[in-house]
């Protein structure tokens, strides 16, 4: 177990290719914080090292840190596993063992299952409607308040967009379909697939494809056209299913050491809350260029079949999706604090929606 450290800051040693800073560099306390030190960080991912958007904006907003602080704070980013496992993240940067970490807040419900309505709730708002709901509709105070208990700050870290519904070994025309269906569909959607009649399983993104291949799962979900056609599903998978009910705006984030956090002087905090904002726009902007483009290639040169899951199919999994939400909340007054929020702020919001922007998709864009 790691020990709990209150009011003091662990700072790394630096990589070899920083050299090691002088020990004035290295303050002991938070008070320590002057213009003139330089705090070096590490940052754990829950990402295959360098891995595509996900890893990349990690990297990024470690260099935008360094640029917006004036070389004051310096992150070292390592991949999921090159410094602690994946999911080991939330703990290493709870207990002040790491400075920073990287994920999506859904990998934390065994933590509090208030956390995953920060990441992604099947057939919820998209991510333009989340970004709203957390930036001046009161989550993201719902959020630091969820993550408060655990010694930790979250940031907004970027959203994939609307997902694809998945790559199926089975044509998928009602929600019979699912009776006895073993996909790889983690956080509230694979607990609405069990309700459905199907099995979720966990499987790691390393070893999905020769899941899939071998019939160990009949289907999976991952992100979109992009990763999707790197990781080679349409050569062992038949049908290409959307929408992503499960995942209509995944939000990603970068978390803190709370009590790091709290003792840095406010510019730096601004820094830090700065950049990711423009981590924000940067993965939304890197997913729906790369999609646009992936997709072509995947319907143009690979002749993969986009289908539709039917109204009906879609309506039934909506009703098992209330139910496993409200078996989650359980008797847990936060997690039901922040989906009251949540679901109150999208009916709000879909009643602007319907006029514009579903009225542009339907009857505009072509």
């Amino acid at each position: 177990m790691f020990k709990k450290i209150a009011l003091l800051i662990v700072f790394s040693v630096v990589s070899s290719c920083l050299g090691d800073p002088p020990a004035s560099m290295n303050p002991k306390s938070y008070e320590a914080v002057k213009p003139e030190t330089v705090l070096y960080w590490k940052m754990t991912t829950t990402w295959p090292p360098n891995f595509p958007v996900l890893g990349e904006v990690a990297e990024k907003y470690a260099q935008w840190v360094d640029e917006l602080t004036n070389g004051q704070i310096k992150i070292k980013v390592y991949g999921g596993g090159e410094l602690v496992p994946p999911l080991e993240a939330f703990d290493a940067v709870s207990q002040g063992t790491i400075e920073m970490g990287c994920g999506a807040s859904y990998y934390w419900a065994g933590k509090t299952p208030a956390a995953q309505f920060f990441a992604a709730v099947p057939f919820g708002m998209n991510s333009q409607q989340l970004t709203a709901w957390l930036e001046t509709g009161g989550g993201y105070e719902l959020w630091k308040k969820t993550y408060a208990k655990f010694n930790l700050v979250p940031f907004m870290g970027g959203n994939t967009g609307v997902q694809m519904g998945g790559w199926f070994n089975r044509e998928i025309n009602s929600i019979e379909d699912f009776k006895g269906l073993k996909m790889r569909l983690p956080g509230i959607g694979g607990k609405v697939l069990e309700k459905a009649g199907g099995a979720a399983v966990l499987v790691a993104g390393s070893e999905i494809y020769t899941s899939l291949e071998r019939g160990v799962i009949d289907a999976t979900e991952w992100i979109g056209p992009y990763h999707d056609y790197r990781m080679g599903f349409h050569k062992i998978a038949k049908y290409y299913y959307t929408p992503g009910w499960h995942e209509p705006g995944s939000q990603l984030e970068f978390f803190i050491n709370k009590n790091l956090f709290d003792g840095l002087p406010k510019h730096l905090q601004a820094a830090l809350d700065a950049a990711s904002k423009k981590a924000q726009v940067w993965v939304l902007s890197e997913f729906d260029k790369q999609n646009g483009i992936y997709l072509d290639k995947l319907v143009n040169e690979e002749g993969v079949e986009v289908r539709e899951f039917s109204k009906e199919t879609l309506d039934a999994l909506r009703k098992y999706k209330e139910e496993a939400i409200q078996e989650m909340i359980g008797d847990d007054p936060l997690s039901k604090e922040v989906y009251e929020s949540y679901s109150n702020f999208q009916k709000q919001i879909a009643k602007w929606s319907k006029v514009t922007e579903k009225a542009y998709y339907n009857k505009i864009q072509q």
